[in-house]
This record gives C-alpha cells, sequence and structure tokens, in this order.
C-alpha cells in the first residue's frame, strides 16, 4: 500500500494544511495542487512582470515550515506549483533547502507548454509518467507544471507499483482516487450539500488521503481527529464533481465511472474498487489564455418606489456617460414591499462592462 495525502486543492487553500497533514499522522506522499484555469492566467500576468516568476509562490512559503519534517520522516512532496515555471520552483526550492540546511533531491516535470504567439499561456495537461519517473530516479520533491489534477496522486502509485501504460484498470483506479483527492476537502464533506449532518456541522473539515494498492483499488480517509467525515455520501459527491460523461478522458488512461464501486470500509473510511480503464485517446487537452481587454464592474443600490423606472434611469444615465457596447445590466430584486429598513427595501443592479479600452472600463 501506499498512502497519499493532499493538502492544497487550489491556489489560495488552508495555508497550514501541510503542516497538519504532516503531524496528523503517517503518510507515504504529500501532494498539493494549485493550478485551476484561472491560475494559469494569473501566473502568466506575474511572468509578465518577472520572467523568473511563474510559479505558485505560497508553496515556498508552505514549504519553509514544513520541508525539514517531510525529509525526516521520508514523506515525499509532489505539487503542480510549477505552474508555468517548474524549473524555476525548483531551483527557488533549491536555495531554500541551503537556507535551511537540508537536503533534498529535487525532480521537475515539464513539456507541457506549448508555442502559441497569440497567447499569454498554452498549456498541455500531461500525464504521471514523468512524476514516477522523478521519484523512481530519487527525488524527494516532484514540481511540475501543467498535469491533470489526478495524476499528483496516479505517478506516486505507478513509482511505488511498478504499472507500465498498459495497466489501465490500476491506471484507472489511481485516477479515482486522485480525482477524489485532489480538491483538498471537498471529499471529506466541503462538497457535501447536507453538511448540517456531518460531526462538526462541515465546520473545518480535515484533508483527505488516498491508501492505494497495487491493483488501483482505494480507500479514502482522513487522519484521526479532524472534521468533516468521510463517508459514501462524501466521497459521491466529490466523484461527480466536474464531470461528464462516464468515460473520464485523461492522458494516461480512460477511466469508466460507471465501474466504480464504493464499499464503507469503517469509520471515516471509503473503499473504492472494480474500475476499468481504457487505451487513452490519442490527443491532449490543452488549457489557453489569452489578454482581450479590460473589464469592470459596479453596483447600484436601488430603495423604495419604481425600482424598475429606477433601474431604467440608471440605465440611460450609464449608456449616456460611456456608450453601449460591451454594457451589460442585471437587476437582481432583492427588495420587498412595506419594508421595515433600508437594506430590504433596496434592490441592486449590477453593471458590467468588456472593453479594450482601459480607460473606458
Amino acid at each position: 500500500m501506499i498512502r497519499i495525502g493532499n493538502a492544497s486543492g487550489f491556489y489560495g487553500d488552508r495555508f497550514s494544511a501541510w503542516r497538519e497533514m504532516l503531524d496528523g499522522g503517517e503518510l507515504d506522499v504529500l501532494t498539493g495542487d494549485y493550478l485551476a484555469e484561472l491560475t494559469m492566467l494569473i501566473l502568466g500576468r506575474d511572468r509578465l512582470r518577472d520572467p523568473d516568476l511563474g510559479y505558485a509562490r505560497t508553496f515556498l512559503r508552505q514549504a519553509e515550515s514544513c520541508l525539514g519534517i517531510a525529509l525526516d520522516r521520508g514523506v515525499k512532496l509532489v505539487t503542480n506549483a510549477g505552474g508555468l515555471n517548474p524549473a524555476g520552483l525548483a531551483t527557488a526550492l533549491e536555495s531554500l533547502c541551503a537556507k535551511l540546511g537540508l537536503t533534498a533531491r529535487i525532480g521537475y516535470v515539464e513539456g507541457d507548454a506549448l508555442a502559441r504567439p497569440d497567447a499569454l499561456t498554452a498549456n498541455a495537461y500531461l500525464g504521471a509518467f514523468g512524476i514516477a519517473a522523478c521519484l523512481a530516479d530519487g527525488a524527494d520533491i516532484v514540481v511540475t507544471g501543467r498535469v491533470t489534477d489526478a495524476s499528483l496522486v496516479v505517478g506516486p502509485a505507478i513509482a511505488r507499483f511498478g504499472w507500465t501504460r498498459d495497466d489501465l484498470d490500476a491506471l484507472a483506479g489511481a485516477t479515482v482516487a486522485g480525482h477524489l483527492i485532489e480538491c483538498g476537502a471537498q471529499v471529506t464533506g466541503g462538497n457535501f450539500s447536507f453538511f448540517t449532518e456531518l460531526p462538526d456541522g462541515g465546520r473545518r473539515p480535515g484533508f483527505p488521503i488516498a491508501e492505494l494498492h497495487a491493483d488501483g483499488s482505494a480507500v479514502i480517509t482522513k487522519h484521526p481527529g479532524t472534521g468533516g467525515a468521510v463517508t459514501v455520501e462524501t466521497v459521491t459527491a466529490q466523484l461527480l464533481y466536474e464531470i461528464d460523461t462516464p468515460y473520464y478522458l485523461g492522458p494516461d488512461v480512460v477511466t469508466r465511472l460507471d465501474t466504480v464501486t464504493l464499499t464503507a470500509d469503517g469509520p471515516d473510511r471509503v473503499r473504492l474498487h472494480g474500475t476499468r480503464g481504457l487505451p487513452p485517446p490519442a490527443t491532449l487537452k490543452v488549457g489557453v489564455n489569452n489578454l482581450r481587454g479590460f473589464r469592470n464592474s459596479m453596483t447600484f443600490v436601488l430603495c423604495g418606489l419604481d425600482i424598475g423606472a429606477k433601474a431604467a434611469l440608471v440605465r440611460a444615465q450609464v449608456e449616456d456617460a460611456v456608450g453601449t457596447d460591451g454594457l451589460e445590466f442585471v437587476l437582481a430584486r432583492t427588495d420587498h414591499p412595506d419594508a421595515a429598513d433600508t437594506e430590504t427595501a433596496s434592490a441592486l443592479l449590477h453593471v458590467h462592462l468588456r472593453d479594450g479600452d482601459k480607460g473606458r472600463a
């Protein structure tokens, strides 16, 4: 078995989670996902200002407090915080190790960036075998650019169990486990509609762990004493997150989500088994970001009588001031008749503008 935890579901997630996961119990690998599609745009703008940037700088600050602990305990760290510049983050981590008096083998995976002169960023979603190669070569920390979120979990499993590209069922099972834990505390109740039924009411769910086995089956769990819960229901909620068809396309395997079986395996433990995989498609998903001008918004508070007429008046005034191109008006009727106070007597008129002219926006 390999025990893989997660400490970040997005750029800006709980800062203390890396330390909490390392202190909370046994792990073999600790992963962190930082790269939503919007994040690539943010990192692209960072790199416009400074070519040495382009990675999630938060991870560096988090690593400062926990890198020594991970190395002492033999916990491998795997993260896509490299963003647009995995080599840059690897170099920054080497400097951090020198500052802390630590010795670490740092590997990084690149090759996702595509040359698109018309784009700010263009990145293919790579798979898990690059991560596995780094770990097999003795890396203590692996930094990637744009890989699929699940690859952060699949890669360490490949390295541990020696799977090849033909082990489709095992890869598919690990992909399900990776999909479930990559968004951090969502699978432990953060993405659960019935959060009021959780032991702590969903107030501070713990971060998840996947216990993966050589056949690709897994148990989703969390450290003892942490908030939220891991149940068949919370796992089901996250299994269906960001899903289209039952055929979940990935760079290493097409995972058949209609074959997954979830079984309760004790308190805060859910077993995944039976997952089947098919060969991956011939093409990769690519995310592209462009800078296409500017946007701005403001909200008018319309109070009292004749809300519709007031909204029409404001619209006419705004259009007279800046023109009609690129404007959008949304009236939220949050007002109530015979209201007892100003707030409940008020509606909100939201005005949005998109334009290539920064001054007009």
